[in-house]
């Protein structure tokens, strides 16, 4: 990369997808003045990147790609791709000629949670356990207002190993999240493994990625976010990998840590109060979605908001009468 001049025309091209690993030497000036970074599309580049797929696929008039691209938040151009071609291939099994907009919302689950696993039976007693733990989830996203509303709540196990998901789609694309909206996030994480102890006085294992989430998001607002009184703005950890793993490294003592650890679980500990005590105040709503999810298995998000409309008005009823 040393000894040429101005008048041999020679372009030096390099990617890496581990920047932070490169020799100085090869980021001083004069070797790669220019950088482009390749981050995931927003909202505008994920409904091009679907126009560009779609456009050799015939699609009925159902289909609203800018809806999709809200719905597909944080995927990438081959994540983009493999849903075009999973609804196409939904199509066909289905025998029709054009893809429509509920071939690409399965396809959004197929690709983000795995195809439906049928042949997994599931006993009574599991099968409504995981109606109750999914529909906390969801009950918790109607009761808060900084939450995103539900798309759809599922109990059909996907290959991908989940026994039921709740898929919300955001209203808007958003950059920046506050301090409420991600204390919203934790609740409602931690909400399936409340509706288990509310009803059923155990807890099971169906929890453990809802923590592993809600630990990690929690973590961040500690040591990374500056939304903790006892820290204040001191940053406590860095990113040692943005663009693979996003493995972190704390930057702080032994002693510290001790300290992030017990703030981490006093908040954790006090949005999981606050789902007990969300879905303990709406125990019947709880039941009446939970049935209904038991026997129906999939039910949408609208179908979701209907029951509990229904239920809250019958309880304001029952309260003027009183």
């Amino acid at each position: 990369m040393d000894g040429f001049d101005s008048s041999k025309g020679i372009f030096m091209l390099g990617a890496t997808n581990r920047p932070d690993v490169l020799d100085k030497a090869l980021l001083r000036p004069g070797r790669f003045d220019r950088r482009v970074i390749v981050d995931k599309p927003d909202l505008k580049g994920r409904v091009d990147i679907l126009k560009v797929h779609a456009k050799n696929v015939r699609m009925d008039e159902t289909v609203d790609l800018d809806a999709m691209g809200l719905a597909t938040s944080g995927a990438v151009g081959a994540d983009l791709a493999n849903m075009i071609n999973e609804a196409a291939i939904n199509a066909v099994k289905q025998g029709r000629k054009a893809i429509s907009q509920a071939d690409l919302l399965e396809a959004v689950e197929v690709v983000i949670a795995g195809k439906e696993k049928k042949d997994r039976i599931l006993s009574a007693v599991e099968k409504k356990t995981v109606a109750y733990h999914e529909v906390g989830h969801a009950l918790i996203t109607a009761l808060e207002k900084n939450a995103e509303p539900v798309q759809k709540i599922t109990i059909v196990p996907r290959t991908m190993g989940s026994l039921g998901y709740v898929m919300q789609v955001p209203e808007e694309e958003k950059y920046l999240m506050t301090k409420d909206e991600l204390i919203t996030r934790i609740t409602t994480l931690l909400g399936g493994r409340a509706a288990e102890a509310i009803c059923f006085d155990t807890v099971t294992t169906g929890a453990a990625n809802d923590m592993e989430k809600a630990t990690a998001l929690a973590r961040a607002m500690v040591t990374q976010y500056g939304m903790c009184d006892s820290f204040g703005l001191m940053s406590l950890e860095k990113n040692e990998d943005t663009y693979l793993t996003g493995r972190t490294s704390l930057n702080c003592s032994d002693q510290t840590a001790t300290k992030i650890d017990n703030e981490v679980n006093a908040l954790l500990k006090a949005c999981y109060e606050r789902a007990i005590k969300l879905l303990t105040e709406n125990k019947d709503v709880l039941a009446k979605i939970a049935d209904y999810l038991y026997e129906k298995e999939t039910i949408t998000g609208a179908q979701f908001m209907e029951i509990y409309n229904e239920v809250k008005e019958q309880e304001c009823s029952i309260s003027e009468k009183n």
